[in-house]
């Protein structure tokens, strides 16, 4: 664990790298960021660099660069600050009041890691990948709080990376207070899933939202909820609107059947009187 000060006192970065028993002859560092300033496509931004120096130095120790690489990021965003004059405002109006009781059954997926064997996979330097189709739910609101989903099939992690790109285009989307996503990618040849989810400040969340794709054992689908805060706390009723948008929009596509589709499903079948 390595904690770097960010140079414009919004706090630390704190980075975490995990080196596996075959680096680097075939695989990369396991690596997470966690900074509550580093978001949407400043995150995405320095992570592809940090990819980028992996493919460059293929089978060589790159830890030190990846250390350097973060370095100059935050120097360089402390730089462009200074130029307008202006320090950036970091958008934190996540309810960091967290119900313990309300997680005694959900898996604590704020710590995922990227499975080794799979992690190389990031790294693919191939372009060409078309973008895949969006899709946009219906928003859900409750006091003042507006949540959004969002669905686009995906088979690669680089598909992943163009869906944000293109959904980040959008300035309402962009604005958004959180854009928590996960997916889910099924690897025939391996016989198992790539997958990985972000909270964007609002704790806990990324992996409740995985958690709901991997009960629905859905595959090769990436679901983005946008919320826009209202200004009032919603409490633990946050991550339930986030997971029925993410449902919703999953059954609207055809990923899932509806709950009441399944129950009916379940039911006995009642036995015929002579």
């Amino acid at each position: 664990m390595a904690d770097i000060l960010n140079p414009e006192n919004e706090g630390d970065l704190q980075s975490q790298i995990i080196l596996p028993p075959d680096y680097p002859s075939a695989a990369p560092p396991i690596y997470q960021i966690n900074a509550a300033w580093l978001r949407g496509p400043e995150r995405a931004k320095l992570a592809n660099s940090l990819e980028d120096l992996y493919v460059e130095h293929v089978g060589e120790s790159i830890l030190y660069l990846w250390v350097e690489r973060i370095r100059e990021f935050l120097v360089e965003k402390s730089q462009s600050s200074e130029t307008v004059n202006q320090p950036e405002k970091v958008n934190m109006t996540s309810e960091e009041v967290d119900d313990d009781d309300d997680d005694e059954d959900i898996p604590d997926f704020r710590t995922l890691k990227l499975n080794t064997e799979n992690a190389h996979l990031f790294m693919d330097p191939t372009n060409g990948e078309e973008l895949p189709p969006i899709k946009h739910g219906n928003p859900i609101t409750d006091r003042r709080s507006t949540f959004q989903p969002h669905l686009a099939p995906v088979v690669t992690p680089r598909q992943v990376k163009m869906v944000l790109e293109k959904l980040y285009e959008n300035k309402k989307i962009a604005s958004a207070t959180h854009n928590i996503y996960a997916y889910r990618i099924y690897c025939e040849d391996k016989h198992s899933f790539l997958q990985d989810c972000e909270d964007d400040g609002e704790t806990a969340a990324g992996g409740r939202l995985l958690h709901l794709l991997q009960i629905l054992d859905v595959r090769n689908v990436m679901v983005v909820v946008s919320r826009w805060y209202g200004g009032i706390l919603l409490g633990p009723d946050r991550f339930k609107h986030i997971n029925n948008c993410a449902r919703n929009i999953l059954v609207e596509e055809g990923y899932t059947a509806s709950s009441d589709a399944a129950a009916k499903n379940k039911r006995p079948k009642s036995k015929k009187t002579k």
